[in-house]
């Protein structure tokens, strides 16, 4: 089957390799979408901080079963979305209930080969039942789920200000999900256009572009009183330290992206403010499911996100194209 690699920062190959074989308990799938996410431009950078190379990426997956166990629930051509986080079950955290933080999770694409392939053999357990979606629809679950954790990590209720820093794929779908919780969004980065989707196709209540003066924006939208809720989604160290000025007093700071750098913040300010700071790493199984029952209803707007489809032959080429500023890229997949 082919496969595409991540051989060394800088270096994509298409090659060859064996088809997986299945053992009990995992199920043979193809796989036939893959989302093109942050992290896979960070791996082909060098700047991906928990991978080791040589290393197939993708983790954003939608996959038909190809064959299953003779007691399986799986049959042949069924639709899969593809949980990418597999965790140990037995750690302090599987324990309380959250592999997603799992101390020796392994990720698809990330701490073990992706899904940028033909084929892959996975246990069971992280399949989860996709019928009624597209292809397309399926590959963007795990992003959503993503948005959707954070919002639900940060305890958002109606009526509170929330600013979404950062309008990439997780900034849209954390924005999208704040929105639904009824909470007043505000969407805050560099690109015009990207600022307006959020507002016009997403929820958001007002957009703003950043510049010299968006702190004293922020404060004159909000008197002076800054933001319930924060949420950083630019994967930059230098907007993460930003934000913690626009955090109310007695609010929360949920760091959803992840940088290798250290984050300062001033402690007295921190304190004077007793803000909450909150980690958002991935999702559970539970935001899979609502995402997915979120897409069956047809109320996230897929046509707004979806700016790219590229063959899978052409990804070792076209993804540099994709990370030139000016494409517009929003969201890729590769089609198989």
């Amino acid at each position: 089957m082919a496969r595409i690699s991540c051989v060394e920062p800088g270096q994509l190959m298409l090659d060859a390799c064996a088809m997986p074989v299945p053992v009990h308990g995992e199920a043979l799938v193809r796989i036939r979408r893959v989302g093109i996410c942050g992290t896979d431009y960070h791996i082909v950078r060098g700047t991906q901080p928990y991978l080791t190379y040589p290393r197939v990426p993708g983790h954003e997956l939608a996959g038909e079963i190809v064959a299953a166990g003779e007691c399986s629930e799986w049959r042949a051509g069924m639709p899969v979305c593809i949980m990418p986080y597999h965790s140990c079950d037995t750690c302090i955290a599987c324990r309380q209930g959250k592999p997603n933080c799992c101390t020796a999770i392994s990720v698809l694409g990330v701490h073990k080969d992706g899904g940028l392939a033909e084929y892959l053999a996975i246990d069971e357990r992280y399949l989860i039942a996709a019928d009624g979606l597209s292809l397309d629809e399926i590959a963007m679950v795990e992003f959503l789920a993503i948005g959707r954790h954070a919002v639900c990590r940060s305890g958002t209720v109606a009526g509170e200000r929330v600013l979404i820093v950062g309008a990439g794929p997780i900034g849209m779908a954390t924005a999208f999900f704040a929105a639904r919780s009824g909470a007043e969004v505000t969407v805050l980065d560099g690109n015009a256009d990207r600022v307006r989707l959020c507002v016009d196709r997403l929820g958001a209540y007002r957009g703003e572009v950043l510049n010299t003066d968006t702190a004293d924006r922020l404060a004159a939208l909000t008197d002076g009183d800054f933001f319930d809720c924060v949420f950083d989604a630019t994967g930059n160290a230098g907007a993460i330290e930003a934000g913690f000025a626009y955090v109310a007093h007695g609010g929360r700071y949920v760091l959803v992206s992840i940088v290798t750098a250290d984050i300062r913040f001033s402690d007295p300010e921190f304190h004077k403010r007793e803000m909450s700071v909150i980690g958002s790493r991935n999702a559970t199984h539970q935001d899979f499911a609502d995402v997915i029952e979120v897409l069956r209803a047809r109320a996230f707007p897929l046509d707004a996100v979806v700016s790219h489809k590229l063959p899978f032959a052409d990804v070792p080429e076209a993804i540099w194209r994709l990370m030139e500023p000016g494409t517009g890229v929003i969201k890729a997949l590769v089609v198989l």
